[in-house]
């Protein structure tokens, strides 16, 4: 696992010292000239995004506006001016999500609609799920990526069951034609941050364009051993073969070694400011993972109205895990007693084709898009640990002597997971007049899962899984600019991870959502404004509750719903550009019983864990010079609950952010950033122990330089 970055820094190496002569080859023959490609449309850095075609929120292409949902974008210049290096700090800007990340879910799991991690709210690179739902670990740097595209509300239609609260799609950047322009971005940070980038993408000839990125950050942290190193790699590869044929040929891969920090517990119920910078790890401890992603596409336009489009991939992930994570403070001896010494592995492979074809036709007279397609794939996950996590020691919390992991039981290999799933889908779009258009889509999915105990234990078995999710939706222009919208859809969650999945849950069926949502958004003022409201209900049925007759079992009867408001606005006027969104929700287990000291309890009315029920953003930025920019931002997250009887409450915060940004030259930026400048003092989530909470971090500095050439 070591030897990645040292790989990672070959190829980079490698492909910069066999792409540069070509390139200045093709620079220094300016007879043939890079304009004999075929021309290309590019939008104005600082235009809005409720008129650019996104990916995400049907498969024919569609702007926001054209679509019966909420979509919305960050685009690639929000990223730089806001300056968020991790992917989860920048899209837990975007309307209705929060971040709950910790290190046992890879630290990038989400929360959206009153609807948490990656078994409800999916995540995609560049259109693509690593099935199973079991953690994600990447991306996770914003480097590589053009921008990111969030679709909130059930999505079951494009991309399948585990996305009824949502998903997020992150787009890397890609082979353009147009001259090679390269970038090179520093950073210097408190803490010890360091950070280092190279991107460079172009045409090389008439035929082959390319796109490559790396960079690696490393950091001592703000807590206790809090130390950080990471390295990602993404490269791809376009042939135009024909000009209506081309194939693109693109490998990504990340290393991390994020901080080995499970948070801090409470002192009698409460937060104790004295421990907040205190990690309580073993000094051996590990978090290390590491990703791949490798995919051969293809792209055929045989004529106007026929776009066909075909994707092999192949995902591989690591992930290592070896810590003291449960924390509890003993009031009596002011120590803290570590237990639950946790050594876990997981490998997991996939390997996939996704092939669609997109029709631009007509229907009785009337202009119809068509995109019908299927999907398959098939995963392996081996998982190993040392269960039942034994091992137990106490700590001074001011004592330098963490001592070292404890090793009860082995690590061995328990199970091994696989799924064969194929799912076919359609989407259609009619447009019943010029300003009145009715959107359908409908997918099947099918899922064999089966488990292989590999400890002896007689825990094997083979399980289907198959849903049927749809969606039917209307807009209608009241005005050019203007659009009202109504949806109706059908999704569904898996109960669990499932390639995790085990025997005493491996009986139930998926869990079934439906969504009602409104909405309207406009552009205005010569497109320099834009805004939408939206309104929705959804409820999600077969949730696990226990059976109040033997609170030992599990019986699939429970029901989860929320309903909420959400609003964005937009403004690019020039010398000043405003980005704001809010969120409104009310989100409650409707009929869900829980466990307590071996007593059945009931929670219905409570509000499900980690669902703040009031989010805001606010971004502001100002070009008072020609050269300058100042900008501040805002991020506020209601307050949460750790525990489902809700006596556990995570407060509210607020963090602002400032920066300034200098370009003396037209390729050179200079930037200098403070986040959570008031230093606000904060809790993100609560580990799987509910009174063990994970600290945010506190104020920060960053000076970070941008070379372009």
């Amino acid at each position: 696992m070591h030897c990645l970055p040292v790989r990672a820094a070959f190829i980079a190496a490698s492909l910069g010292c066999l792409l540069q002569p070509v390139l200045y080859v093709r620079a220094a023959h300016a007879a043939e000239p890079i304009t004999q490609l075929p021309a290309i449309s590019i939008r104005a850095a600082g235009s809005l995004t409720l008129d650019t075609a996104v990916s995400t929120g049907s498969g024919l292409d569609l702007t926001p506006l054209e679509t019966p949902a909420s979509v919305t974008v960050i685009t690639r210049e929000q990223l730089e001016q806001r300056g968020d290096s991790r992917l989860s700090d920048a899209v837990s800007r975007s309307p209705g999500l929060s971040h709950i990340g910790h290190p046992g879910n890879g630290g990038e799991a989400l929360s959206a609609r009153g609807f948490t991690g990656s078994n409800s709210v999916m995540q995609l690179y560049d259109g693509m799920r690593q099935y199973g739902g079991v953690g994600i670990t990447f991306p996770f740097d914003t480097w590589s990526v053009e921008r990111v595209e969030v679709l909130r509300g059930p999505a079951a239609v494009i991309y399948g069951e585990g996305a009824i609260g949502g998903v997020v799609n992150i787009v890397p950047k890609k082979p353009q034609r147009g001259p090679v322009d390269n970038e090179i971005q520093a950073r210097l940070g408190t803490d010890n941050t360091q950070g280092l980038a190279w991107g460079s993408g172009g045409a090389i000839d008439d035929r082959f364009s390319y796109r490559f990125d790396i960079s690696g950050n490393r950091s001592d942290g703000w807590v206790d051993m809090g130390d950080s190193r990471n390295l990602t790699f993404s490269g791809a590869l376009t042939m135009d073969v024909s000009p209506d044929f081309n194939l693109t040929l693109s490998h990504a891969q990340g290393w991390q070694k994020p901080m080995r920090y499970f948070g801090v517990p409470l002192v009698d119920g409460e937060q104790d400011d004295s421990l907040r910078d205190k990690n309580f790890n073993v000094d051996d401890a590990v978090i290390a993972f590491r990703d791949r992603w490798t995919e051969l596409s293809a792209l055929w336009t045989p004529n106007n109205a026929v776009t066909v489009r075909s994707r092999l991939y192949q995902i591989d992930s690591e992930r290592h895990w070896r810590n003291a994570e449960y924390y509890d403070y003993l009031p009596a001896s002011g120590l803290i007693k570590r237990s639950s010494y946790t050594d876990i592995r997981h490998q997991q492979s996939q390997t996939g084709n996704t092939t669609d074809v997109r029709i631009d036709t007509h229907l009785f007279g009337l202009k119809n898009q068509v995109s019908l397609g299927f999907d398959v794939n098939r995963s392996h996950f081996k998982h190993s640990n040392n269960s039942p996590y034994g091992g137990v020691s106490y700590l001074d919390p001011n004592g330098a002597d963490r001592g070292e992991f404890i090793d009860v039981v082995p690590a061995t290999p328990r199970y091994r997971n696989k799924a064969s799933q194929y799912s076919l889908f359609a989407e259609d779009r009619v447009e019943l007049t010029d300003a009145w258009s009715v959107l359908a889509g409908l997918r099947y999915d099918h899922i064999n899962l089966s488990r292989r105990d590999l400890a002896g234990a007689g825990t094997s078995f083979d399980q289907s899984f198959s849903n049927v999710g749809w969606r039917v939706g209307s807009v209608y222009d009241i005005l050019p600019g203007l659009a009202v919208y109504v949806q109706y859809s059908e999704a569904a969650d898996s109960v669990g991870s499932l390639l995790m999945m085990s025997p005493s849950t491996k009986d139930f069926d998926l869990s079934v959502g439906k969504q009602w949502e409104v909405g309207i958004k406009q552009r205005f003022w010569d497109d320099q404004g834009e805004w939408t409201l939206a309104a929705y209900r959804i409820v999600k049925n077969g949730l696990l509750t226990r059976d109040i007759a033997d609170p030992s079992k599990s019986v699939q009867i429970g029901q989860q719903s929320s309903r909420g408001l959400e609003a964005t606005v937009g403004l690019d006027l020039g010398a000043w550009r405003l980005d704001a969104n809010a969120a409104i929700l009310r989100a409650r287990y409707d009929d869900f019983v829980d466990a307590s000291n071996g007593t059945a309890v009931s929670r219905s009315g409570n509000v499900p864990t980690d669902v703040p029920q009031r989010l805001a953003n606010v971004w502001l930025s100002w070009r008072f010079q020609p050269h300058w920019t100042a900008s501040a931002g805002l991020r506020y997250v209601g307050k949460r609950y750790a525990d489902r009887a809700n006596t556990l409450e995570l407060p509210a915060y607020t963090t602002a952010d400032l920066a300034v940004q200098w370009a003396p030259r037209p390729d050179l930026t200079l930037a200098l950033r403070s986040f959570n400048i008031f230093d606000r003092h904060y809790a993100e989530t609560a580990y799987y122990n509910q009174t063990q909470w994970l600290q945010g971090p506190g104020r920060r500095f960053e000076l970070t330089a941008n070379y372009r050439f």
